[in-house]
Parts: C-alpha cells; sequence; structure tokens
C-alpha cells in the first residue's frame, strides 16, 4: 500500500524525469563520472515583477539527503527493459554524496545568480536535476507572489485560503508553505498548521448560514460556539440590507459580554461595499470591528484597493496566490558550469551557447555577491568567480552580464556573499531544524531583505531593473569562450 502523502517531499528516487536515468546509464557504460558542477539559477523575475523570492531550498536539501532507490524502485526500472544489470546494482547503492551551495531560504533573488549549486559526479548530478528545480522553481513562484501580494496590501494580515484551488495535495502543500515564507500570516490548509507550525485560520461557509433559518440565527449560533473567533460573513444574501445589519445585533450582544467581532466580504463591489460597511459599523458604535475580503483577489486589486483607501483591515487570498495565477511557473534552470578536465586534472569552466543571447550561461564555478551602499541598501549583486573576493570600501568595475557596452563602478559599504556550503560529501553542516523553527527564519530573512532593497524594485507595475553584474575576470572568461566559439 503507498504511503499518504503528509508533506512536500516524496520520498523516492524515481522523482526525476527518466531521460536523467537513461542519461545515467550512458555515462555509467561509457565511464564517464567525473567532477562537475551545476547551477540552478532563474531567467527572469515573475509577474513583470522587480525581484523574487528564493524559498524550497531547504525542502530540496531534506529530498537530496534522504534520495535513495528503494527495491520496489529498481524492480521498475527493471520493468523497462532498458536498463542492464550492472547499472540497476549501481542504482541500489546510490545516494547524493556531494556538495550543495544555496543562499538562505527566504533571499531575496534576481535573474541569472546562481541559488544552488551543486558539487557532485557526473551522474549524481544529472540524476537530482529534477528534483532540484522541482523543489526551488515552485516554491519560489508561489513566495514571490505572495511577498508582492504582501507588499500590495501595505503589509496587512494576508489569510492564504488556496487549498481547494491548488495543484494537487503536494502543490497544496508547498504552496501553503511558500506562501507563509512570502509574507501570509496564516492558512486555512490545517495539515499545514500541524506539520509547518503556521498559524491556521478560517471563518465561516455561505452554507452554515444557508443552515440555519435565518441569517441572524446563523450569526448568534457561531457566536454563541466561538465568541472569541467570530467572524461573520455578511454577502450570503443581501451585504447591506441584511447582512452587515444582522451582524451587528449578533456582534452587539458579543460585544456586551466582552468580546469583539469582524465581517467578512466574499463577493460584490469590495471597495463600494467595504465603505458602507464601516459607516454602518461605526455608527452603531463599533469601530474596532475589523473588515476582511477576500474572492479572487491579485496583488493589482489590492494594491488598487488599498491606494483608494478601502477600509479593510486583512485579506483572504486563495487560487491567485497558490497556483501563480496569470504566470505559471519559475524560469529556473539547472546547467552545468564546470568538469573535470583528466589532461590538466583541475575543474575547467563549461559554457552553453544559444541563438538567443539570454539563454547564453556564465562560464566557470561562481560565487554571488550582494554589495550595499552607505545607507545599509542593497545596491547590486555581483557574479564572480570562485577564486575571487570583493572587499568593502574597494572600488571595482562591473560589466553587464550579457558581455555588452554596459558597465559601472561602484565603492560598496558592505558586501555580503550569498552563498553558503549546506551539504558536504551528502551530509548537513548543519543540524535540520524543526520545520516551524526554519519557516520562521525564512519568513523573517525574507522580510528583512524586502527593507533593504529600494521602493522602485518593489513597485507592482512598471519596477525598476535591479542591477545584476559580473567581475572583469568573468566577463573575459566569457568573452573568451565566446571567440573561441566564434572561431570553430
Amino acid at each position: 500500500m503507498n504511503e499518504p502523502i503528509e508533506n512536500s517531499t516524496i520520498n523516492s528516487a524515481l522523482f526525476t524525469d527518466f531521460y536523467e536515468l537513461t542519461m545515467a546509464q550512458g555515462y555509467w557504460k561509457a565511464n564517464m563520472n567525473q567532477k562537475v558542477v551545476f547551477d540552478m539559477f532563474f531567467r527572469k523575475n515573475p509577474f513583470n515583477g522587480g525581484f523574487s523570492v528564493l524559498a524550497g531550498n531547504e525542502t530540496l536539501m531534506d529530498a537530496l539527503t534522504s534520495f535513495r532507490f528503494s527495491e520496489a524502485d529498481i524492480e521498475y526500472l527493471r520493468s523497462q527493459k532498458i536498463f542492464e544489470e550492472g547499472f540497476l546494482d549501481y542504482l541500489k547503492d546510490f545516494s547524493f554524496t556531494g556538495d550543495l551551495y544555496t543562499m538562505d531560504e527566504g533571499t531575496v533573488i534576481f535573474p541569472q545568480e546562481p541559488l544552488v549549486r551543486i558539487h557532485a559526479n557526473l551522474i549524481e548530478a544529472q540524476i537530482i536535476e529534477g528534483l532540484v528545480l522541482n523543489h526551488v522553481n515552485f516554491q519560489s513562484l508561489i513566495a514571490t507572489k505572495t511577498a508582492r501580494i504582501w507588499l500590495a496590501s501595505k503589509k496587512a494580515p494576508i489569510m492564504e485560503f488556496g487549498l481547494r484551488r491548488a495543484q494537487g495535495p503536494d502543490g497544496a502543500m508547498s504552496a501553503t508553505r511558500a506562501s507563509y515564507i512570502g509574507g501570509a500570516a496564516g492558512t486555512s490548509n490545517t495539515l499545514a498548521g500541524k506539520l509547518y507550525g503556521i498559524p491556521v485560520m478560517g471563518t465561516m461557509a455561505h452554507s452554515w448560514i444557508m443552515s440555519h433559518s435565518s441569517e441572524l440565527e446563523a450569526f448568534r449560533e457561531y457566536a454563541k460556539i466561538y465568541p472569541q473567533n467570530s467572524v461573520f460573513l455578511i454577502d450570503t444574501y443581501d451585504t447591506l440590507k441584511s447582512g452587515i445589519k444582522n451582524a451587528i445585533i449578533a456582534g452587539g450582544e458579543l460585544v456586551e459580554k466582552g468580546y469583539n467581532f469582524g465581517v467578512r466580504l466574499d463577493s460584490g463591489d469590495i471597495d463600494y461595499l467595504t465603505r458602507e460597511v464601516r459607516k454602518e459599523l461605526d455608527r452603531a458604535g463599533y469601530p474596532q470591528a475589523k473588515i476582511s475580503v477576500s474572492n479572487e483577489l491579485t496583488e493589482e486589486i489590492i494594491s488598487t484597493l488599498v491606494a483608494r483607501g478601502a477600509p479593510i483591515n486583512s485579506w483572504g487570498v486563495g487560487t491567485h496566490m497558490v497556483t501563480g495565477g496569470n504566470e505559471s511557473s519559475f524560469t529556473g534552470v539547472y546547467k552545468l558550469s564546470a568538469r573535470h578536465d583528466k589532461e590538466t586534472d583541475s575543474m575547467t569552466p563549461a559554457m552553453k551557447f544559444s541563438d538567443n543571447p539570454a539563454k547564453t550561461t556564465n562560464p566557470g564555478v561562481k560565487n554571488i555577491f550582494r554589495l550595499y551602499d552607505e545607507n545599509g541598501m542593497a545596491a547590486a549583486d555581483i557574479l564572480a568567480l570562485e577564486d575571487e573576493s570583493l572587499e568593502a570600501g574597494k572600488e571595482y568595475r562591473f560589466y553587464h552580464p550579457m558581455v555588452d557596452y554596459r558597465q559601472f563602478t561602484f565603492k560598496a559599504s558592505k558586501v555580503e556573499p550569498l552563498l553558503k556550503k549546506r551539504i558536504e560529501n551528502g551530509k548537513r553542516l548543519s543540524p535540520r531544524l524543526p520545520d516551524s523553527e526554519q519557516l520562521q527564519i525564512s519568513r523573517t530573512t525574507m522580510q528583512s531583505q524586502l527593507e533593504t532593497l529600494d521602493a522602485s524594485y518593489k513597485r507592482i507595475l512598471n519596477p525598476h531593473i535591479y542591477k545584476v553584474s559580473i567581475t572583469e575576470q568573468l566577463k573575459d572568461l566569457k568573452l573568451d569562450f565566446i571567440n573561441k566559439n566564434l572561431d570553430r
């Protein structure tokens, strides 16, 4: 019997693209298993935004350190009648024995930057490609979407209500985890609350009200059961003619007992209705009563409502937050950047070329540094080769990653290396934290990093483009590759 999915890690090494395994057998037969380095990076910010948020690399490390082929997995591969017994024997003892470098989860990230750097033998690095991309791409997409929604609301409480519209059970769990990193205050996903320590939230459904003989009776019954958590859904019948009036009656009875109450709108003209509801609540003497809204909200809708001054205290967001809305995927890719050369017995840079210049990669083993100005604000991220270092207070010239004419000089007040070694020889370098503790750290990282990002990069529409540049040494290496390729 199959185990139920309880979290965002599917514990089987078959969670990889089939061609990774056929290539792995090819490498095995050709005795090609040299040391390599792969970079995982992405090509553009989703949602036409000015930044993204890294998420999923912590669950990736869980998956990598437990990556094994079970006997049933091996038997399934044998049934495909394409794999040799010697290769299947190799897979029986397979595990990830390489090194992993990554940024802190919750880091604000930008295109072209290595988010995850894998040092391993070729077969290992190839087999785990799908795993790396699956964990980081989806969760980074959802964390980024949530951060945009959170910023659009002016950092008001955001309730994640997306379980019903998420892409399957694992999609729902991953989305809830990522949305909390991105700024959501809580979730309707009860299992995620248990496993990840995320606050669980919920009010009532229209069916609760429709199941009672009257709207007022429904509100009173709910208030009787949950006096400390009564948020009345007021748009089942008519928001202004009955909903808010009955909520004021039931809520007033709660106030007399020393409790408070709130109301929620799930349909209609939110701007107009919330203003009218606010007037009714204030007129009745309940200025402390909060207004929550939901119904297919996006960051653009929320931003407009906030700009217009709609009196909304919290937001329930589901579909567009947990699915990515109008952007269905994160553009993360996994590319070879260096390989061991037998003749020189050293790592030699590798570079992918393309007719599309944006798809040409940056060669070599690279680090990424964030430069801060004298006000503590992030000014640029710099890709540098592994043996390079950047110092605060020293002026450098940096170049556009496309190796065109654009360049700039900068003297940073602070230089922060972003990549850190987290796995060595297949084992974590520091103990795995409990999920609830790790999520709080990742969420705090996101919030603190957004504070160092100028508002121009955080605009919902038409954001400024953050500088991601390369050092002169990396620029020269890339030009050398390009010139040699032109000579072929």
